[in-house]
């Protein structure tokens, strides 16, 4: 199974880490893909756009090898990304080339705390638009090198939207993934993270992390879950009810 994780600035996707990890675990092929380098933090007040690149990739290499995962960025533009063809075009093609069966993403429909960040709902337009365009080879034609058609991903896509922050979109099934065994490898990323605000001496509070973590878990059995909503294209037949 090929997992993709779609997120418009490094740190987006420590609401996914334990989940990315659990795949990696199981042999899965993940990836975490970042549409800009977030180089409208304060962290980087009067930082040049080379220097912000240079950090943020440096950051992005060292979560992915937390993970076990790949990585990905593009330079969209912090704040700047416009949900645009052309911008989906670009996710297109590297979808194309790593075939997801599953993408996970921000929320955009339930009211999620962070959804109102601009290039988090437009991160997850291109990356839900991306997943048609990845189907047309003329379409794909119009990014990268060559004159041959490229191979389309055409195969059924799962679309994870978060649903651990506000309230999740009623109409939309929830999926809670059980995360015991990598919820610290979630709270490694979440420490990475900080260290990089706050100093190399920044102890972070795994136990508190791990609390809070538990929230979402409630009434569910588990004692660690990360949660969801999902969107498919074909809705799986079942055997009999779960």
């Amino acid at each position: 199974m090929n997992v993709m994780a779609v997120f418009s600035h490094p740190d987006d996707e420590c609401g996914c880490a334990a989940t990315l990890a659990k795949h990696v675990r199981r042999g899965d092929d993940v990836m975490i893909v970042w549409t800009t380098y977030g180089e409208m933090a304060s962290r980087f007040s009067g930082v040049p756009h080379a220097e912000v690149k240079r950090i943020r990739e440096g950051w992005g290499r060292d979560v992915a090898a937390i993970i076990g995962a790949r990585h990905h960025f593009f330079d969209m533009g912090d704040t700047r990304m416009q949900g645009s063809r052309e911008e989906a075009l670009q996710l297109a093609r590297l979808y194309a080339d790593f075939k997801p069966d599953a993408i996970i993403t921000w929320d955009d429909r339930g009211g999620g705390t962070f959804t109102p960040h601009p290039d988090h709902r437009a991160t997850v337009k291109i990356a839900y638009d991306a997943i048609v365009l990845a189907r047309l080879p003329k379409a794909l034609m119009e990014v990268g090198q060559g004159t041959e058609e490229p191979q389309a991903h055409r195969q059924p896509v799962n679309f994870y939207q978060y649903a651990q922050y506000g309230t999740p979109d009623p109409s939309l099934p929830l999926v809670h993934v059980d995360v015991g065994e990598t919820i610290e490898v979630a709270g490694q990323v979440y420490g990475y993270y900080r260290r990089q605000l706050h100093g190399p001496d920044y102890v972070f509070p795994m136990e508190e992390f791990k609390i809070g973590r538990s929230a979402n878990a409630h009434h569910t059995g588990a004692e660690f879950t990360e949660k969801y909503t999902v969107r498919r294209m074909y809705h799986p037949v079942i055997p009999y009810l779960l």
